[in-house]
């Protein structure tokens, strides 16, 4: 039986609020959600590279927004600066992270726990992160830099072979943070297409929940099975590093979802950086000449890419453990608040003409990498990675083009880390054989 589409929407609902229902009947257990409520997907959506005009005008007339109540509580989106600011950087005396609060761990083998940085509070989020956090200083970074370099050259002989059309997801935007971070971590390069996919799974809210904690499973299992391995015989990256120095503080299902937090965190998030930060970088031609023309400009290139991308469009969820006033609203205990770090990125009082790429810009302060405690502990990887990639990928190639136009582009459509599926461009004119 097929239905018309004009009742595909009323049905859809109906069904939406059956599974609620019985979410809260059975306990609140986030992996029974089969999909989001229309009201919730209007920060994970765009207009291209944009957030969509309902966003901002959100933004503009209620910069801390009710959206539904949801298992009884007060679901809110947050999209002002100032706002989310107060948000991300709150008291954890006032604010949780612990999502796995709302997910049944009950019969679940340890792999498939709710936990990581983003997810947790302190004092547990304190111990977790002091293990990492001089793993990523500015000095133990700099030792990474010739690796980087090596691998976006690799990659970058790689794409000439292959040229002078190719898809730059696959050939350069996946694969260098990808050998990046398994280099960091000292995990084997293997199944990169089985990765890209997971990864873009658990990112991925079109099936609510149920598919993005699904995915969670398969990659966690694959890091805590490389902690296994390791113990006893320490590899040469982090993972390595860290049974070395705290192998008898941390067992194996702690140090590998630590791990899974970097691995994913290190590829993902800077794959789709790369990728739509080339699509601008095509489409503008002062950031190409800043990039390879002007060294000293790449980093303000970059941080306007981070600023007007910013791929990871919402924060992890907060959950009010007191009533809290936000930007002059009273968010009350037990609700939730979701961030949106893209429309934050663009609040006009920041500075004006925000919705505008301008490579030239002075830094403008952005919420990219977040704010506060949960700030991603890998932001100056990341900031390494894409200046050595773009500039090389622009000096390597001055002449690449897109091969497709914005709106033939396939971007993820219910997406908390904002991406493109393929990016088709052409790295240089072929010559014509002489006859």
């Amino acid at each position: 039986m097929v239905l018309p589409l004009g009742l595909l929407g009323p049905v859809k609902r109906r069904v939406g609020k059956f599974l609620l229902e019985r979410t809260m009947r059975d306990g609140i257990d986030l992996r029974k959600l089969r999909f989001l409520p229309d009201s919730f997907t209007l920060p994970l959506k765009r207009d291209g590279l944009d957030p969509l005009p309902a966003l901002m005008q959100t933004q503009a007339e209620e910069p801390v927004k009710k959206l539904a109540t949801m298992f009884g509580r007060g679901v809110w989106l947050v999209s002002g600066y100032d706002e989310a600011q107060a948000v991300l950087a709150g008291d954890p005396a006032v604010w949780s992270n612990d999502l796995g609060q709302f997910v049944s761990q009950e019969g679940r083998a340890a792999e498939e726990q709710i936990g990581g940085l983003g997810m947790t509070d302190p004092p547990l989020h304190t111990q977790l992160r002091r293990y990492l956090t001089p793993e990523f200083t500015m000095r133990r970074l700099a030792r990474l830099q010739p690796g980087i370099e090596s691998i976006v050259q690799q990659r970058l002989d790689a794409m000439e072979a292959a040229g002078p059309d190719v898809d730059l997801v696959e050939h350069f935007a996946f694969a260098v943070p990808f050998d990046v971070i398994c280099d960091l971590l000292g995990l084997p390069v293997e199944d990169r297409l089985r990765f890209f996919e997971l990864g873009v799974a658990r990112f991925d809210l079109s099936e609510g929940g149920a598919g993005a904690l699904g995915a969670q499973v398969h990659t966690r299992e694959f890091l805590i099975n490389a902690v296994r391995e390791q113990r006893a015989n320490p590899g040469d990256g982090l993972i390595g590093a860290l049974i070395r120095e705290h192998g008898d503080d941390l067992d194996d299902i702690t140090l590998g979802g630590i791990a899974d937090g970097v691995f994913l965190g290190g590829y993902e998030t800077s794959a789709s950086m790369l990728a739509l930060g080339t699509y601008l970088i095509a489409t503008t031609p002062e950031a190409g000449r800043m990039l390879r023309s002007d060294p000293e400009s790449v980093d303000k290139v970059v941080e306007e890419l981070l600023r007007h991308l910013c791929v990871v469009q919402l924060a992890f969820l907060r959950f009010a453990k007191q009533d809290v006033e936000v930007g002059g609203v009273t968010i009350q205990e037990g609700d939730a608040v979701g961030v949106s770090l893209l429309a934050a990125n663009r609040d006009p009082r920041l500075g004006p003409d925000l919705d505008v790429f301008d490579p030239t810009r002075e830094p403008v302060r952005h919420l990219s990498f977040g704010w506060g405690m949960h700030r991603c502990v890998g932001a100056e990887l990341a900031r390494m990675e894409l200046r050595t990639a773009l500039r090389m990928l622009a000096e390597r190639f001055p002449d690449l083009q897109m091969a497709a136009d914005i709106g033939d582009l396939d971007f993820r459509k219910l997406s908390a880390v904002y991406g493109v599926e393929a990016l088709p461009v052409t790295l240089y004119e072929e010559l014509e054989e002489i006859a």
